[in-house]
């Protein structure tokens, strides 16, 4: 068993990584971040370093007490031509947010279950920055809008949002 802190490989933009930050945040764990850029160098999760730590050369990888959880991430976007992925990426959240919007009305109270954090509530703030990345119009989904706006007042969104991590690029820092 390894002591000391947790260490998650990471990239500052991905949304299961954000997630996983947020957990972190969210259960008081103190972690260090070392940075995986999915960019630079054809995409550092392919180095040999990288892929001893984690064979499916995804992001992110938690190293606790000497184990390494890995994440199973399909980057779908890849998959689509460059021409295509901004309609693509709108349809796809949309489509997800209707559905979302809908459940919401009838499981919402202050966050997406009730009033207390849940995994769904994980889930949702990184998809509506996706969604505002890929200029998907919130308008349509006033309870989605409702309970991001209320998740990023808490302090475990904050410090776990992509524009604070140690791998931002300096012109989208907060």
């Amino acid at each position: 068993m390894q002591a000391g802190k947790p260490i998650l490989y990471s990239y500052f933009r991905s949304s299961c990584s954000w997630r996983v930050r947020i957990a972190l945040a969210l259960k008081g764990i103190d972690y260090e971040t070392v940075p995986i850029n999915l960019i630079k160098d054809g995409g550092q999760q392919f180095s040999e370093e990288f892929q001893t730590l984690n064979p499916m050369k995804q992001v992110p990888a938690l190293k606790i007490d000497g184990i390494t959880i890995g994440q199973s991430n399909l980057s779908v976007l890849k998959q689509v031509g460059t021409e295509n992925q901004l309609p693509w990426a709108q349809k796809a959240i949309s489509s997800g947010f209707n559905a979302l919007e809908q459940i919401l009305r009838s499981t919402a109270g202050k966050f997406c279950v009730g009033d207390e954090v849940s995994m769904a509530d994980l889930c949702l703030v990184p998809q509506v920055v996706n969604a505002e990345r890929f200029k998907v119009d919130l308008n349509p989904y006033p309870t989605i809008s409702r309970i991001n706006k209320t998740l990023l007042a808490l302090e475990a969104f904050q410090v776990s949002h992509p524009c604070r991590q140690p791998d931002t690029p300096a012109e989208l820092r907060a």
